[in-house]
């Protein structure tokens, strides 16, 4: 069969993750550009759709409820798509300490099935999500995509697994299929259990000290906008098929003095203090992180939109809504 890979207009697209952080903003901007979306949340008894439910756009998705982790289920919600967006995964590196077999489960075996799937059901496109963990404490840098991949963590040890499952699907199958690479994606709705969203809701609670953990490590941050514009711009590329390809703003910034930074815009008199709860065992924390996005822009033309201040100023605004504050138990350390 001819397979058709431009544009995502009027293309049938699921999102796995779709409740989540960047998946409920990559929902919002594959609506934007007029793909029909099909949107996995995860299942609970409750019918809550997670981040999804905070979207204008909702009554032209088709929300759906299950779990990668079950084979016959990802065939299920696969078939009849073009477009396949695999973002769920378990993400937080702390709980991956205590838990790895979730890990394992989830964001292997998910991966395998979903790409199995895939591939029963002809799907013409394939974007798998990987992260910049995988990469370690950088070598060298700009951390392009021949970087060594280093397992850190039981997380990154699992996405560095999922990676490979996924691209031997592509080498084996020659399944149609692209490894995303984001570095640290930040912005409206994300997880407490991420540094900036730790930051600023213990500041609008009123939080004088703000816990936080190492403060050396450097991190290159990517606006939400402006990551999930680079999902959408590699689905729509024919080039990147096979690909790995990083999503990257290619700026590094230390862990305290972005602190300092957003401190400073919300309450100059806070002052940060170290929390040993909050500290990575000593060799699995990533001290450096700074991406090359030479191959996105030269393979797909795209260019980060929004610098860390601009980025910032949004994810403030958003965040000083009350409504939006009720979400998050600033008080509480999430792994």
């Amino acid at each position: 069969m001819e397979r058709q890979m431009r544009g995502i207009d009027n293309k049938r697209v699921l999102v796995t993750g779709a409740d989540g952080f960047i998946g409920s903003h990559l929902c919002e901007m594959l609506v934007e550009h007029g793909a029909r979306v099909r949107a996995l949340s995860y299942y609970n008894s409750f019918n809550y759709w997670g981040w999804l439910e905070a979207l204008d756009c909702l009554d032209d998705i088709e929300v759906v409820t299950g779990d990668v982790r079950d084979s016959a289920y990802c065939r299920h919600i696969t078939r009849n798509m073009d477009t396949v967006f695999h973002l769920a995964s378990l993400i937080a590196i702390p709980y991956s300490y205590v838990a790895p077999e979730s890990y394992v489960d989830t964001n292997i075996k998910g991966t395998l099935n979903i790409c199995q799937a895939a591939r029963d059901n002809d799907c013409q496109r394939i974007i798998h999500t990987s992260t910049s963990e995988v990469y370690g404490t950088a070598r060298m840098v700009p951390i392009d995509e021949h970087h060594p991949l280093q397992p850190q963590s039981p997380y990154s040890a699992s996405k560095i697994g999922a990676d490979a499952m996924a691209m031997s699907f592509h080498n084996a199958f020659d399944l149609p299929l692209t490894i995303v690479r984001p570095f640290n994606t930040y912005g409206p709705r994300q997880s407490a259990r991420a540094v900036i969203p730790t930051i600023i809701t213990q500041l609008f609670a009123g939080a004088n000290e703000i816990k936080l953990g190492s403060l050396h490590p450097t991190r290159d941050f990517n606006y939400v906008k402006d990551t999930v514009a680079g999902f959408i711009a590699i689905a729509e590329a024919q080039n990147t098929i096979g690909e790995e390809i990083n999503i990257a703003s290619q700026q590094e910034i230390s862990i305290g003095k972005l602190a300092q930074t957003i401190i400073d815009e919300i309450n100059p008199s806070a002052r940060i203090i170290s929390d040993d709860v909050r500290l990575r065992p000593e060799k699995s924390e990533v001290e450096r992180l700074l991406g090359s996005n030479q191959k996105i822009r030269q393979l797909t033309g795209w260019n980060p939109k929004y610098t860390l201040k601009e980025g910032l100023k949004e994810t403030i605004a958003w965040f000083k809504n009350k409504e939006n504050m009720r979400n998050y138990k600033w008080n509480l350390y999430n792994v």
